[in-house]
């Protein structure tokens, strides 16, 4: 691949905010903007295990599109407004990715744009030379 390739969700705030749900480098990273539990622009609801769930949904679709995989994600962080919910965010990452065991970084964060919303999520994927 010699140049990039970009993923849409269809979500408004892409046109709005100028941006791609996953874009592909050269080099065989794959970066997925920040996801939430949001889908068909509705959030979809749940505390703050389902919600987490959901939004790595959401960046694995994205990872599917341009052909990767759960096994090819390198990288994931999660944003969440209260540490009172690490725990429920926590066992979420590892139900998902326990057997692969990206890097991963949880940050507390002051908030989103929508208040519902309680977690945010990035994943980087690495798409490996099939030589």
């Amino acid at each position: 691949m010699t140049e990039l390739r970009r993923v849409t969700s269809g979500a408004p705030w892409e046109e709005r905010f100028g941006y791609s749900r996953a874009v592909e480098l050269p080099n065989g990273l794959v970066l997925v903007s920040g996801t939430t539990s949001v889908s068909d622009g509705a959030i979809v609801a749940g505390g703050p295990y389902e919600q987490t769930v959901n939004a790595f949904k959401v960046a694995l679709s994205a990872l599917e599109e341009l052909g990767l995989a759960l096994d090819d994600v390198v990288r994931t962080r999660m944003y969440l407004t209260h540490a009172r919910d690490v725990e429920d965010v926590g066992r979420a990452h590892k139900d998902l990715f326990d057997t692969i065991r990206p890097a991963s970084s949880l940050i507390i964060v002051s908030g989103f744009v929508d208040p519902s919303l309680v977690v945010e999520v990035e994943v980087e994927a690495y798409r490996r030379s099939s030589a």
